[in-house]
């Protein structure tokens, strides 16, 4: 009898639980949003850059720094006025490269090995544009979109400014020059993993100051 009784419960109980997991499995499954950490942007101010010897100058932010990499001072005969603007604490910089049109320069040049080689080539006019073009294409394989605006700035000075969507390396490009012997090339890159949702806030941010940058360089 006892035994009886003790299946009882213990079927009762089963069926009870067996209530519980069916009603579980149908109810509403809410899922979390992705989030990201809020970023707390530094205020917006600006010093010049205007160092003794450099063919340009320009204004840049408070809370970046011009630097040279050990790329560069390996190269500083070859491309002695390219620098960086670093921006410690949002971790991104941006690459100035300058050449002078009619002079020549050192290139790298992808061999049918798959390497790279240095080689020295006049710098033309179209075959920097052409370059410029080419190193932004690269980004198509991962680029959901490429869109290319020129620019005419205050102080009379022309190029083009690029911007990249995707999960790209570097999302916004731009070059400048007066075709006769000026052409700096900037492009803006993130020491972390490629990831538009994320970066697109900082992208924002140091998208005006590269505008900034570019809104108050001359040549000397």
């Amino acid at each position: 009898m006892k035994i009886k009784k003790l299946l009882k419960a213990n079927s009762f109980l089963i069926k009870i639980l067996l209530l519980i997991f069916f009603i579980s499995c149908n109810s509403t499954y809410t899922s979390k949003k992705t989030g990201y950490y809020k970023i707390d942007f530094p205020e917006k101010k600006y010093v010049t850059f205007d160092k003794p010897g450099f063919p340009y100058s320009f204004e840049y932010p408070v809370y970046a720094a011009i630097e040279r990499d050990s790329l560069i001072d390996n190269e500083k005969e070859k491309n002695p006025y390219s620098i960086n603007i670093d921006f410690p604490s949002l971790n991104g910089k941006i690459y100035i490269t300058y050449k002078v049109i009619g002079q020549t320069s050192t290139y790298k040049v992808k061999t049918a090995h798959g390497n790279y080689k240095d080689s020295t080539a006049k710098n033309i006019f179209q075959n920097l544009v052409n370059d410029c073009y080419n190193l932004t294409y690269k980004n198509d394989v991962k680029a959901n979109s490429i869109e290319d605006s020129v620019m005419h700035t205050p102080n009379h000075l022309t190029g083009i400014f690029f911007r990249l969507s995707g999960n790209v390396a570097t999302a916004k490009q731009f070059f400048l020059s007066d075709t006769t012997h000026n052409f700096l090339r900037g492009a803006l890159y993130f020491d972390a993993t490629p990831n538009e949702d994320s970066l697109r806030p900082v992208n924002n941010f140091l998208e005006e100051d590269m505008k900034y940058i570019i809104n108050t360089l001359k040549w000397k």
